[in-house]
């Protein structure tokens, strides 16, 4: 995609302080990290969201996560971290990429996921379970997941 800052990273038209490149990923340190070390991990076939990768694609990018993260852990001695991967949603950049933020207790990041909500009567766990269940389902092993994101108007 012409007018993506990742691709453009990927394709050496932008700057970045690449950490680990193969065929099929890439990973950078974060231009605005939450802590140093924060690393996003990209494909380089561009895709927005999580659904879109290609299945014969997932399990490497995965597996250069795990990786990604024990080197950031290793690297800057930390005892964890968060990792996680925005769809649409707070995705500053409509390219797929999971951060890897190194974490230290007390290290002051107040994660946003709040409001809870608990379930009740009228909206029962069970209820989101078997739509949930549903749904992966309707996904057969030989049926390639539909994209479901629009971007804002």
């Amino acid at each position: 995609m012409s007018d993506c800052k990742f691709c453009a990273i990927i394709n050496g038209d932008g700057h970045a302080v690449v950490v680990h490149e193969d065929a099929e990923t890439m990973a950078f340190l974060d231009h605005r990290p939450l802590f140093l070390g924060h690393t996003l991990l990209v494909p380089k076939l561009h895709v927005q969201v999580l659904l879109e990768l290609p299945r014969e694609r997932v399990e490497h990018f995965f597996l250069v996560a795990q990786r990604l993260e024990a080197a950031i852990e290793t690297a800057i001695d930390v005892p964890g971290s968060m990792v996680l991967i925005n769809n649409v949603i707070s995705q500053s950049v409509p390219h797929l990429h999971l951060h890897v933020i190194p974490r230290r207790h007390k290290d002051g990041l107040r994660f946003w996921l709040g409001p809870r909500k608990r379930y009740s009567e009228d909206a029962p766990a069970e209820s989101q379970a078997g739509r949930t269940s549903d749904r992966r389902r309707l996904l057969g092993a030989g049926d390639r997941p539909r994209a479901v994101h629009t971007p804002p108007s």
